[in-house]
């Protein structure tokens, strides 16, 4: 969605790289043209708990979620959240007040929804030079009208001239205002502020006042992919607006911490919630809008080794090309004379050890996982004693090669030895114990 005042760069064409790739499903006919993350969305929607312990156990790799806060994160537990000091009559007033609404503005969020607020994006999206976009209020009159009109489920022309960017920009935080939850949900609200305190680490091991922004990308890459799926699609929308905004701030004089200043009392801040109930998180929570905003381009993609494990989850082999970095044009100056290549092999140069990898059940599998990640945490008693409890099965532990790509060393959280203990001294380690046998190595 670039405006002429925001063209987007010319691509070197040899550098492109392949994000599709054919996938031949077992015993179908015919094979599927796929996005890099197709099988991330299959895991998503045809496994959910599978893909949800997946993006939570690299959650708590990356930051430090002591059990309460896991557990809000989780859904287990309801979200622990500052108190507000407002009047509770008020609030119970706009509450009701929403409800009778419940079409656009003050209604869960839907997909419908969406689309009639798209209306309003993409009109800003052709006015980001009006300097002091989503700062300076609009007209009350016409925000009033318009937003009538989007309530009724019109189709609206706003190129008539009939409203003002500024009105346009005011209702849109109007509507993420009025949402019954903030866009990025309370249950992630502690999550978000964690990720705010990621730093890097000098010589000695000591932490520094330094961010680290590869490890808050990737956190945020994680947890955006928990979000409700009509959460996810608005936030997507929007902080592309933002970022184009903020990009455009030499005519329009708005910054990323400008508008993060502006969008993150609507996206973040608890319902109901006003400055002195935040005390001192404010400015890591404005921090962080910016940072989303800033590298809005990036945090919607899954990491590589999460596309990884999902297709090794439906394809069960090891040897699986990762095809989606494999460049387009290898053999022309532009790229069209490449072929999209399959990102399964044929019959006659797949091995034994493939074949007998896809046999491998997904409880063994997960177990195996399981050790590796235990096998990454700080030395202690309670590692050992863990340790020692996968020995006792045979198979689930894997030599250093076969480490899965995600188990780099950080900190890890208290919280995630709970699942270790659930999912590795349960009924799961019963379950592999009757499979009998070592699993055939990777």
């Amino acid at each position: 969605m670039a405006t002429q005042n925001d063209s987007p760069p010319k691509q070197n064409k040899r550098a492109t790289k392949c994000s599709v790739f054919l996938y031949n499903e077992p015993n179908a006919s015919q094979s599927m043209i796929c996005h890099s993350e197709f099988f991330v969305e299959r895991l998503r929607y045809e496994k959910p708990q599978v893909f949800t312990d997946l993006v939570l156990s690299n959650i708590t790799r990356l930051i430090d979620l002591p059990g309460e806060e896991f557990a809000q994160l989780t859904g287990d537990s309801e979200p622990r959240l500052p108190s507000s000091s407002s009047n509770g009559f008020l609030r119970s007033f706009n509450f009701l007040k929403r409800k009778e609404k419940r079409v656009v503005f003050g209604a869960p969020l839907t997909e419908e929804g969406i689309a009639q607020i798209y209306q309003l994006i993409e009109y800003l999206f052709k006015n980001l030079h009006v300097e002091g976009l989503f700062r300076v209020p609009g007209n009350s009159l016409r925000q009033a009208a318009l937003k009538e009109m989007l309530n009724a489920g019109a189709d609206i022309d706003l190129e008539t001239g009939d409203f003002h960017p500024n009105d346009v920009a005011t209702l849109l935080k109007v509507f993420l205002g009025e949402l019954p939850e903030p866009l990025l949900t309370h249950r992630h609200y502690h999550a978000h502020l964690k990720i705010g305190e990621l730093t890097l680490f000098d010589d000695n091991g000591d932490k520094t006042n330094v961010p680290d922004k590869e490890r808050q990308i990737e956190t945020f890459q994680l947890l955006l992919m928990l979000l409700p799926p009509a959460n996810r699609s608005l936030l997507k929308l929007l902080l592309d607006l933002l970022h184009h905004t903020a990009r455009n701030q030499h005519a329009n004089k708005m910054s990323a911490i400008n508008l993060a200043t502006m969008f993150a009392p609507h996206i973040i801040w608890p319902k109901n919630m006003v400055a002195r109930d935040l005390q001192g998180d404010i400015e890591k929570l404005n921090n962080g809008v910016a940072f989303l905003i800033r590298h809005s381009q990036k945090l919607f993609k899954a990491p590589d080794y999460i596309k990884d494990y999902a297709k090794a989850h439906f394809l069960g082999s090891k040897a699986l090309q990762s095809n989606d970095d494999m460049l387009l044009g290898s053999g022309s100056e532009d790229g069209s004379g490449a072929a999209v290549s399959s990102a399964y092999p044929s019959p006659s140069v797949r091995s034994n050890t493939e074949k007998s990898s896809e046999s491998l059940s997904y409880t063994e599998t997960a177990l195996r996982e399981l050790y590796q990640q235990v096998n990454s945490m700080p030395e202690s008693a309670k590692k050992k004693k863990l340790i020692r409890k996968f020995e006792k099965q045979p198979g689930l532990t894997p030599s250093a090669e076969s480490r899965s790509p995600f188990t780099r060393r950080h900190q890890r959280s208290r919280s995630f030895s709970g699942i270790i203990k659930k999912k590795v001294l349960g009924s799961q380690l019963l379950v592999g114990k009757e499979n009998g046998g070592s699993p055939p190595s990777s």
